[in-house]
């Protein structure tokens, strides 16, 4: 009796596929920030035009999800906010741009008033 040298694809033999090595992290997640880019992000958000406002903000959704963090035992809120005001931060250039261009807003609908009261 000969024994046949590759599997039969009926038992999971498909020589044709690769394998594709398992990940805890799902595809979609992101990478997570740089260990001291909350640190990087605070010296950025102090010398910008907008420091009065932007840093006690800052500091109090860090507090709040240093405090999550406590909790969960996770470091996602951290990096939740971590990313929030890096995109924050590098998105405000062109809002700049765009309030300093003039334009009129007046026919526009609020966003509150088209979706209702939240709860």
């Amino acid at each position: 009796m000969s024994v046949p040298t590759a599997p039969h694809h009926a038992y999971g033999g498909d020589t044709t596929r690769q394998e594709v090595p398992m990940s805890a992290q799902p595809d979609e997640a992101p990478a997570p920030p740089a260990p001291a880019a909350a640190a990087q992000l605070l010296a950025q958000l102090r010398e910008d035009r907008r420091a009065d406002t932007w840093v006690p903000a800052f500091e109090r959704d860090w507090a709040k999800a240093l405090e999550d963090s406590r909790h969960t035992y996770s470091l996602t809120p951290l990096h939740d906010v971590v990313r929030t005001w890096q995109v924050r931060f590098a998105a405000a250039p062109a809002v700049d741009a765009y309030m300093d261009s003039g334009r009129d807003e007046t026919g526009f609908v609020d966003l509150p008033d088209v979706l209702g009261a939240r709860r």
